[in-house]
C-alpha cells in the first residue's frame, strides 16, 4: 500500500488518535452494558398454524372436504414449501411451512397472504365447518412460565385472578404479552331425563327455543329527548342459574319452569380439551412472552419484582409460583460464557506478554479490548445481542485478534533492532505488512460466509458467527494498523541496535535451527508436498469413522417424558395414567418441579422445541431437574421404570431438548403414497428393520390401529312416515350423548355457554343406544330402534398427510452413545430394498436430523460459489499471479489433516459446528498462506534471490504465526468444554496445530515445488 499511510497518519495526528482511542472505549463500554441479553439468537419461526372443526365429520371427510381444499389454496403462495395436516373426528390441524430460503421480512407477507387466501376459501367449505382459525404466532417463546392455584376453590375464580395478573404484568418493561394457559372453558349444564320429557310431552326443541328466546341480545331502540338521548335496554337476559331455572318452556298448551324438567348447575367443558397439573395439582399457567430485543437478565428481575408484589397482595389460599424462567437460563449461558470470554482474554494477553516481553507485550495486549469494544459498537448498531452464538463467535475471535498486532508489533521491532527510530518503524510496517494482513483478514472472513448467508433455518440460527467474526477481524486490523503503532511509539522500550543487522536478528541459534529445517524440507520438496497428500488423504478417509451429528443435545435441565396412549382415546384415560407416572416422578430425589400437559404439548418456553397439536391420548410431562448431570440420571430412571410397567397401558418416552431446529424424534423416515392401505404395509416393513437395529429403541408410527365407530342407520322411511328428520333425530342424539351448546351466559368478561345433555350416565353407555327413546314433533315417544338400526364399522381415528400425500411416519429414539446421522444412515442402508421396490407413486423420504442437516448443508454449499469467486478476486489482487493464486485455494482444505485426528482422540462428532470450523480454518490457512507470499515477495523486493527470500520469510513468519496459534488454541479451550460448541472448538485446536505445522513446513516446499525455486548454487549448475 504505497502512497496514502495510516499507520503514519495515526502516530502524526496523536492528538487525534488518542481521542479516538477513548472515544471507542468509552462507546465500546456503553455498547458492552446497553447490549441485549438472551439465551438464544432470535431467528423467525416459518410456520403457521390452521386449525377447523366440523362436528359429526370423520377424520377422513375432514381430510377430503376440509383440510384438502385449504391445502390447495395455501401451495399457492410464493414461498410455500408444505402443508403438514393430521385430521381426527371433527376437527383438521395444518401446519403451513415456508421454504427455509424465505427472508425473514418477506414472512409476515407470505402470512398474510395465506390468510386471504384462507379466509376466501372458508366461505366454500361445507355448512357447518367452524374455521379456520389461524395462529401465525406459533413461533413466540414464552419467556416465564408461572403456575396459579388454589386448592378447593372453582376455577372460575381462578381465571379472574389470574385476569387481573395478566394486567399487572403487562405493565412491566419488556413484556411483548401474557398469555392465560390451560383455562377450562366454564358450562352451565341442563340435564334432563328423556323418559321425564317423553311423559310430559316436552320435545327438547321445545326446551332450546325457550332458552334461545329469552337469551337473545337485541337493540330496543332509543328516545330522542330535549336533553340528551335515553337509551331503552330490554332486562330479562339470562345471567345466572336462578333465571336460568325460571325460564318458561311451554309444550302442547301447558307451561313449565326449566328447574321442573331438568337441573341445572355450573361445570366446565365436558370432556376437557386440555388440562395442566403442577406439582401434583390441577393450575392455570401464565406465560410472558418478552419483546424483541430486550435485556433477558433485566425483564427477570423486573418480573420477580412484580411478581413479589403480587404475592403480597393475593388472598389468602391462592398461590402464584414460578415454573419456568429463561432469565435464569441466560444469566447462567451468559455468566458461563463470559468467564469462558475474560479467561480466553487473560490467557491471550497473558501469551503475549510473557512471549513477546513486558512493554512490547503490553502494545500488543491492548489491541484486545480496544478491538472488542469496536465490535461491541459495531453489534449495538446492527442489532446484534449477547446470546449463544454472539457470545461463542466472539471466545473464537479472541484467537485471530492479536495476529495483526503481533506482524504490526514484529515488523516494528524488527526495524528498531536495524536502527531505525520508532517512528520510521511504525510507517515502514504499514508500507510493508498492511496489504497482506488486509488480504488475510478479508480472505478468513470470507471463509465464514456460507454460514452468514445460508438460507436455511440453521443458518439463520448461527449465521451470526459470520458477522461478528467479520467485526472482530476487520476490526482488528483497523485497530493493528491505526492505533497499535500509535501505542507501539509510545510504549515501546527503547531497543538497542543490534550489530549485523537483518542476519544478526534472525541469526540467533534458534533460527539457525529454524532455517536448517526449513531449508532441508525445501530441498526434499517432494517428499515433503507427497507426505502432506499422503496424510491429506488419510484423513479423508478417517473422516468416515468420526460418528456424525447435526446439533449437540441441549444442557438444558429439563427431562421431558411424553406419554401416548393408543390413538382414540379419551382425555379422561390420558389423565390417570398421567397422574400415575407424574406421582412417581414426584418421588424422585432428581425432581424438582414436575409439570404435566394433557391433552397438547407444552408451551414453547425455549426456541427448541415446538409444541405437540392437540391429542386428548397424548400428554406430556416438564420435569425440572439441577443441572444436565442429574437430569441424565432421572432419564435413564425413567426409561427403566417405564420398562417394567409404570404405566402399561401407555408408550412413555423420556428425551430432552436438543439444539438446533426442532424434530420430534431424532431419526424418522416418511412413507408416502395414494393408498392408505399400500403405506401401511410398507410401513409396517420399515418399522421391522428398525426394530431389528441394535442402535435404535421405541420405534414407533405416528398412526394408530384402527378403532370401532357406532354407525346408525336410519331407515329414512319409516323416519318421514312419524313426521322427524335425519337432523332431528343427530340433535337429539348429540343432546343424549355429549350435549348441545343452546345458548351462552355473559359474566362480566367471559362468556358461559349453556348446554343441554342427558342426564344421569346412560350417556356415557354405547349397549344403551339402542334402547333411547327420541321425542316426536308432539312430544310422543319413538324408541330409537324402529327407526333404523346400529352398526360397527373399523375408522381410523387419526390420518395425516404431509405435503397432501397420505403419510405415515416411522420413527425412534437412538440408543445412548449413537449420533442421529449415522442410525440414519445404517438405517437407510438396511432399507434401500424396501425402496427399490416401491411402486409408482410411492416414496419413502427421510427425515428428522438428517434431513435438517442435508437442508443446512445444502443452504452452505449454495453460498460456497459466491465466496470462492470472493477469495479469488481477493487473493489476484494481493499475488498478482493466477498460478500463486492456485496454490494458495489448494491449501485451503489442509486443516482436515490436523482436525480428524482431533476428533478422534477426543471422541467428538463431525456436525453442523465441526462444518463451520472447518471452513473458518480453510479461510485461517489462506491467510497464512498469503502473509507468507506478501514477506516473500517483500525480500524480493529487498534484493533476495527467490531461494533466500522463501527460506527468510518462513523465518520471519514463524513468531508471529507460532504465537497467534498459541493464543488461539488457549483462547479455545474454554470453549472445549461447552456442549453446544465443544465440537467447533475441538476442530479449530486441531485445524490450528496443524495450520501452523503446515505454515511453517509444508507451504515452503510447496511454494518451492510449484514456482520451481532452487538453492543458487544449485540452479547455476543444473543451468
Amino acid at each position: 500500500m504505497s502512497g496514502f499511510n495510516l499507520s503514519a497518519l495515526a502516530v502524526r495526528e496523536r492528538s487525534v488518535t488518542l481521542f479516538l482511542i477513548i472515544a471507542i472505549s468509552a462507546a465500546g463500554l456503553f455498547a458492552f452494558l446497553n447490549l441485549g441479553r438472551a439465551e438464544d439468537p432470535s431467528f423467525t419461526v416459518k410456520v403457521m398454524t390452521v386449525v377447523s372443526a366440523w362436528p359429526g365429520a370423520t377424520a377422513q371427510e375432514m381430510q377430503d372436504q376440509v383440510a384438502e381444499p385449504l391445502e390447495k389454496r395455501m401451495q399457492e403462495l410464493t414461498w410455500y414449501d408444505r402443508s403438514e395436516t393430521f385430521t381426527r373426528p371433527g376437527l383438521a390441524f395444518t401446519q403451513l411451512w415456508l421454504k427455509d430460503a424465505i427472508p425473514p421480512a418477506a414472512v409476515p407477507e407470505q402470512i398474510y397472504q395465506a390468510r386471504k387466501k384462507l379466509g376466501d376459501e372458508a366461505a366454500k367449505l361445507p355448512r357447518g365447518v367452524i374455521g379456520p382459525l389461524i395462529n401465525d404466532e406459533f413461533g413466540d417463546v414464552t419467556f416465564t412460565l408461572y403456575a396459579l392455584k388454589a386448592k378447593g376453590e372453582p376455577q372460575r375464580l381462578l381465571v379472574r385472578e389470574a385476569e387481573r395478573i395478566r394486567q399487572r404484568l403487562l405493565h412491566v418493561a419488556g413484556v411483548k404479552k401474557v398469555e392465560i394457559i390451560g383455562e377450562r372453558p366454564e358450562r352451565i349444564f341442563v340435564n334432563f331425563s328423556h323418559d321425564r320429557l317423553s311423559n310430559l310431552g316436552v320435545a327438547p326443541r321445545d326446551v332450546f327455543a325457550a332458552l334461545n328466546n329469552q337469551n337473545l341480545l337485541v337493540p330496543t331502540g332509543t328516545v330522542e329527548t330535549k336533553g340528551p338521548e335515553v337509551q331503552v335496554r330490554l332486562d330479562g337476559q339470562l345471567d345466572d342459574l336462578g333465571k336460568i331455572a325460571q325460564t318458561p318452556v311451554i309444550a302442547n298448551g301447558r307451561t313449565f319452569q326449566l328447574s321442573d324438567i331438568a337441573e341445572i348447575k355450573r361445570g366446565y367443558e365436558d370432556p376437557p380439551t386440555y388440562l395442566i397439573r403442577h406439582q401434583g395439582e390441577p393450575t392455570l399457567e401464565l406465560g410472558v412472552v418478552m419483546k424483541d430485543r430486550y435485556n433477558g437478565l433485566q425483564l427477570g428481575k423486573d418480573l420477580d419484582k412484580e411478581v413479589a408484589s403480587i404475592t403480597g397482595e393475593m388472598p389468602a389460599g391462592l398461590s402464584f409460583t414460578k415454573i419456568t424462567d429463561q432469565s435464569v437460563n441466560i444469566e447462567e449461558a451468559y455468566g458461563e460464557f463470559m468467564l469462558k470470554f475474560f479467561v480466553a482474554l487473560v490467557v491471550v494477553i497473558a501469551i503475549s506478554l510473557i512471549t513477546l516481553g513486558w512493554r512490547v507485550g503490553v502494545v500488543v495486549a491492548a489491541a484486545v479490548p480496544l478491538t472488542l469494544a469496536g465490535v461491541f459498537i459495531i453489534m449495538l448498531a446492527t442489532g446484534r445481542d449477547f446470546d449463544r452464538i454472539t457470545l461463542g463467535a466472539l471466545i473464537l475471535s479472541l484467537g485471530l485478534l492479536v495476529d495483526d498486532a503481533i506482524i504490526i508489533i514484529e515488523a516494528m521491532v524488527v526495524k528498531m533492532e536495524e536502527g531505525h527510530d520508532r517512528i520510521f518503524a511504525s510507517s515502514w510496517a504499514w508500507g510493508h505488512t498492511a496489504a497482506p494482513m488486509l488480504a488475510g483478514t478479508l480472505v478468513t472472513a470470507i471463509g465464514l460466509m456460507p454460514v452468514g448467508f445460508a438460507k436455511s433455518t440453521a443458518g439463520e440460527y448461527a449465521g451470526n458467527i459470520f458477522w461478528v467474526v467479520m467485526f472482530a477481524l476487520l476490526t482488528s486490523w483497523v485497530v493493528a494498523v491505526a492505533f497499535t503503532p500509535y501505542i507501539g511509539v509510545k510504549l515501546l522500550p527503547d531497543i538497542a541496535r543490534v550489530k549485523g543487522g537483518h542476519e544478526a536478528i534472525y541469526g540467533t541459534p534458534a533460527y539457525q535451527r529454524l532455517r536448517k529445517a526449513i531449508a532441508g524440507l525445501v530441498a526434499r520438496r517432494k517428499t515433503a508436498v507427497f507426505a502432506v497428500a499422503a496424510l491429506f488423504l488419510i484423513a479423508v478417509l478417517g473422516l468416515g469413522l468420526v460418528k456424525k451429528q447435526f446439533f449437540p443435545i441441549s444442557d438444558r435441565p429439563e427431562v421431558l417424558v411424553e406419554l401416548q396412549l393408543p390413538e382414540g382415546t379419551g382425555i379422561a384415560a390420558t389423565t390417570a395414567a398421567t397422574v400415575k407416572v407424574e406421582s412417581w416422578l414426584r418421588r424422585q430425589p432428581e425432581a424438582k418441579i414436575v409439570t404435566s400437559y394433557i391433552g397438547q404439548g407444552a408451551p414453547r418456553f425455549v426456541l427448541n422445541i415446538s409444541p405437540e397439536m392437540p391429542d386428548p391420548s397424548f400428554a406430556k410431562i416438564v420435569v425440572m431437574t439441577e443441572s444436565a448431570k442429574t437430569r441424565e440420571i432421572l432419564k435413564r430412571r425413567i426409561r427403566l421404570a417405564a420398562a417394567q410397567g409404570l404405566a402399561p397401558e401407555a408408550k412413555i418416552r423420556a428425551t430432552q431438548v436438543v439444539f438446533g431446529p426442532p424434530s420430534p424424534f431424532p431419526v424418522a423416515f416418511r412413507v408416502m403414497g395414494p393408498d392408505v392401505a399400500k403405506i401401511r404395509e410398507i410401513a409396517e416393513r420399515v418399522r421391522t428393520v428398525m426394530l431389528a437395529n441394535a442402535s435404535l429403541r421405541q420405534v414407533n408410527t405416528d398412526w394408530g390401529e384402527r378403532v370401532p365407530a357406532l354407525h346408525f342407520v336410519v331407515d329414512q322411511d319409516r323416519l318421514k312416515a312419524i313426521g322427524l328428520t335425519t337432523r332431528d333425530v343427530a340433535e337429539q342424539l348429540q343432546t343424549f350423548l355429549t350435549g348441545t351448546t343452546v345458548t351462552e351466559v355473559r359474566e362480566d368478561i367471559r362468556s358461559v355457554g349453556v348446554v343441554a345433555r342427558s342426564a344421569g350416565t346412560d350417556r356415557l353407555d354405547p349397549a344403551k343406544l339402542n334402547g333411547f327413546t327420541l321425542a316426536g314433533n308432539t312430544g310422543e315417544r319413538i324408541p330409537l330402534d324402529q327407526i333404523g338400526h346400529t352398526e360397527i364399522r373399523m375408522e381410523d381415528p387419526i390420518l395425516r398427510r404431509y405435503d397432501r400425500f397420505p403419510t405415515i411416519t416411522v420413527r425412534g429414539d437412538v440408543a445412548e452413545g449413537t449420533q442421529p446421522p449415522d442410525v440414519a444412515n445404517q438405517v437407510l442402508t438396511q432399507i434401500a430394498p424396501i425402496i427399490a421396490s416401491l411402486p409408482a407413486g410411492y416414496q419413502i423420504q427421510t427425515g428428522a436430523s438428517l434431513e435438517e442437516a442435508t437442508k443446512a448443508n445444502k443452504a452452505l454449499a449454495a453460498v460456497f460459489p459466491v465466496m470462492l469467486i470472493l477469495m479469488m478476486v481477493v487473493i489476484i489482487f494481493q499475488v498478482r499471479s493466477m498460478t500463486a493464486m492456485a496454490m494458495v485455494l489448494l491449501t485451503a482444505p489442509l486443516a482436515l489433516v490436523g482436525v480428524v485426528p482431533t476428533l478422534l482422540l477426543f471422541d467428538q462428532p463431525f456436525g453442523f459446528n465441526a462444518i463451520l470450523g472447518m471452513i473458518g480454518l480453510a479461510g485461517i490457512i489462506m491467510r497464512n498462506t498469503l502473509i507468507l507470499i506478501g514477506q516473500i515477495h517483500s525480500n524480493e523486493a529487498d534484493g533476495m534471490d527467490p531461494h533466500r527470500a522463501l527460506v527468510e520469510a518462513t523465518v520471519q513468519r514463524a513468531r508471529p504465526v507460532i504465537l497467534t496459534a498459541l493464543a488461539a488454541v488457549f483462547a479455545f479451550i474454554p470453549l472445549t468444554f461447552s456442549v453446544f460448541w465443544g465440537s467447533l472448538a475441538f476442530t479449530l485446536i486441531g485445524g490450528t496445530i496443524g495450520g501452523t505445522v503446515l505454515t511453517l513446513a509444508f507451504l515452503p516446499a510447496l511454494y518451492a515445488l510449484w514456482f520451481r525455486i532452487k538453492p543458487v548454487g544449485a540452479a547455476a549448475e543444473g543451468h
